[in-house]
């Protein structure tokens, strides 16, 4: 039972830390320094240095930039402009039997072109859709830092578990070799058989293997916590919490009828925002069937001669000014564009409407766990209590005579077994409620 058990601890920290061991270096690195860390301390570091969050914040910086940018539309636009042509063969007509050569060899031309907008309802509504865009970016951003939180704090309960697990294996193996060494001596006075000494050096040796997995486990769950910190490899991490300090919080009230508030789930939210954003859109391919009115100024001087001494030639100014006015009257692709977003707009409410059922399914599943964890907590430390009881007892028993060996290593293995679900189930509990606090959209302050 006790492999069983510890085999499953192993391998939920092993798999776990598999993707994050892929990234690792290859090469193992002398340790530099030891980081002290409880959970607070590993979030805090995680959210500066984790790169995820950095992306987020560029993302939002983009979006910025792109505001920024929706209302340059509505400024002037400055153009400098100059050609310079030469005509090889100058264009003759033919009037009343006589020819004229029109135009000059050479045509210069310089001026400067200035555009403006007076009227243009699409760059409005991208002005405001640029406004709700930040929004989804920060919202994303916020996502970010949930998930990273998320992923730190059950990455921490693995470590602490791993350790707990490691811990209870290595006290488990001492007395296993307290046994085998009391034995071995009283095999050599003649005062136990040949098997009682067999039995107990078979227990030593099965425990020997767990022991070693479970430090491997330690190894590989601070490298996880490492990673998702973005500390370097070469660091070693220190953490003296133990899950059992965690039991007033397992044993806190928790209601199973508690309504599940979603109004804070960052999905929720991006899905809210994402339907302002075709809602903007909806607006603007509306505008297009608007017209636009637009001014241009434009400066320029021209000058046309028959040689190249261009410093010589005579400039002739020429301005004007004019106000353009454009008129949608028929564009197939604007029907087809606001079919589209409608369809989009519908998509978009009936996946909110699927997400919800499915976060509240997510967040009651939680705390079905929760409650079942805190059921499991209190009984496995009274089997704690029993079992070192029942150990206590055996030990007597044997070396009074008239006890086995047997006997004192089955109390052994069932005390072991009890600490280590004990810590299981604790883990247990503090992971569902992880996970329910991001379905939930808590921060804790970070």
């Amino acid at each position: 039972m006790i492999e069983k058990l510890f085999f499953r601890v192993k391998w939920l920290l092993l798999l776990a830390a598999l993707p994050f061991a892929a990234s690792a270096q290859e090469v193992e690195q002398p340790v530099e320094g030891t980081l002290e860390l409880d959970l607070n301390k590993a979030i805090e570091i995680a959210l500066a240095e984790n790169p995820t969050m950095r992306i987020a914040e560029d993302d939002i910086e983009l979006k910025k930039v792109a505001d920024k940018a929706a209302w340059q539309n509505l400024l002037p636009q400055a153009d400098l402009s100059a050609s310079y042509s030469h005509n090889f063969k100058i264009q003759t007509i033919v009037m009343g039997g006589q020819s004229f050569k029109m135009g000059t060899e050479n045509t210069s031309n310089a001026g400067v072109s200035i555009s403006l907008p007076v009227f243009a309802p699409a760059v409005y509504r991208t002005m405001k859709m640029t406004k709700d865009d930040i929004k989804l970016a920060e919202e994303q951003a916020r996502s970010s830092k949930l998930d990273l939180i998320n992923q730190v704090t059950k990455a921490y309960y693995q470590l602490i578990l791993a350790q707990d697990s490691y811990e209870v294996l290595q006290k488990s193996y001492k007395q296993a070799e307290d046994n085998f060494r009391i034995t071995s001596a009283k095999f050599d006075q003649g005062s136990v058989s040949e098997y009682d000494k067999i039995t107990a050096e078979v227990q030593m040796r099965n425990l020997l293997p767990n022991v070693v997995s479970a430090e491997n486990a330690v190894r590989m769950a601070k490298l996880q916590l490492k990673v998702l910190m973005g500390v370097t490899a070469n660091v070693d991490l220190k953490v003296m919490d133990k899950l059992e300090n965690y039991q007033d919080e397992v044993f806190a009230n928790l209601s199973m009828d508690e309504a599940n508030d979603l109004s804070n789930n960052t999905s929720l939210k991006q899905l809210d925002l994402n339907e302002k954003l075709l809602q903007h859109q909806l607006r603007i391919q509306k505008a297009s069937f608007l017209p636009t009115l637009a001014f241009t100024f434009n400066w320029s001087y021209t000058s046309m001669a028959n040689d190249y001494r261009i410093f010589h030639y005579r400039w002739n100014p020429y301005v004007y000014g004019a106000f353009s006015l454009s008129v949608p009257i028929f564009h197939a692709s604007n029907f087809t564009n606001l079919k589209t977003t409608r369809l989009n707009l519908q998509k978009l409410s009936e996946n909110r409407l699927n997400t919800e059922r499915q976060l509240n399914m997510q967040a009651t599943t939680y705390r079905q766990n929760m409650h079942a964890s805190t059921e499991q907590v209190v009984s496995n430390r009274q089997a704690i209590a029993q079992a070192q009881k029942a150990r206590d007892i055996s030990e007597k028993r044997y070396q009074v005579g008239s006890g086995t060996m047997l006997e004192l290593n089955s109390s052994e293995v069932a005390l072991t077994q009890a600490e280590l679900t004990y810590c299981q189930s604790i883990y247990d509990f503090m992971t569902a409620k992880a996970d329910l606090d991001k379905v939930l959209g808590k921060e804790n302050n970070y």
